[in-house]
């Protein structure tokens, strides 16, 4: 990738970004603190797709931050991928919330936040042009693949994303985080055989990238 492009795609990012700060199409526009764009590598070959932002992200404008980013962070690192070599964000960039008459709390995006906000997440995708995507939990997953899609029963598995590129699921960090007992090593491991078949899946997009080098005709034997 050459700086130029690199260049480029960090500037449309960047113009996107105050966009979606600007957006009120959706009441959460007005309630949220911060908007959560996304961040990340501009050039990153995974970009990872959450639900939507929580509190603490609200409040720093970042997605996966706290406890379920920790843990995403360290998933990461597990398949050889630094956080800052992917590029994460959500299907919704405010955080959507619900009032009981103390204090607003999460609750899942309606449809129609996630209607408005797909514009912005399928430019991220055109800008960044991940070679695999990975949506974390069933919210993300239902996002692309329809609201008929089984988190237990199709994770780990590839399904064609949005512009062709491969896009698997496996659960959120935040529902692994809920987990006790036994049930816990269970979903760790489901989780990890997800994380090793998108490690798989990027090593073979580099080796097809990977130019053949020319056979040289030599004399073996001298003149």
């Amino acid at each position: 990738m050459s700086i130029a492009e690199r260049t480029a795609r960090e500037q449309r990012l960047s113009a996107a970004a105050i966009a979606v700060e600007l957006c009120r199409r959706c009441s959460i526009g007005a309630t949220r603190q911060r908007s959560v764009y996304g961040e990340g590598d501009s050039c990153a070959e995974l970009m990872v797709v959450g639900e939507g932002p929580g509190e603490t992200e609200d409040r720093l404008g970042r997605p996966f931050v706290g406890r379920a980013g920790e843990l995403l962070d360290r998933m990461l690192l597990a398949i050889g991928l630094p956080r800052e070599r992917a590029y994460i964000a959500n299907t919704v960039k405010c955080r959507p919330t619900l009032d009981d008459g103390t204090r607003l709390r999460n609750r899942p995006p309606d449809p129609a936040e996630m209607t408005n906000c797909r514009p912005w997440l399928d430019e991220q995708i055109e800008i960044i042009a991940p070679r695999v995507l990975l949506a974390l939990g069933a919210p993300a997953a239902k996002s692309f693949l329809g609201p008929r899609f089984s988190i237990t029963k199709q994770r780990g598995q590839w399904f064609e994303g949005p512009r062709g590129i491969p896009l698997m699921a496996t659960f959120h960090p935040a529902y692994v985080l809920r987990l006790t007992g036994g049930e816990i090593e269970a979903v760790k491991r489901l989780v990890w055989e997800d994380l090793k078949a998108v490690r798989a899946k990027l090593d073979e997009f580099a080796r097809l990238a990977q130019t053949p080098q020319p056979a040289v005709q030599i004399d073996l034997f001298g003149s």
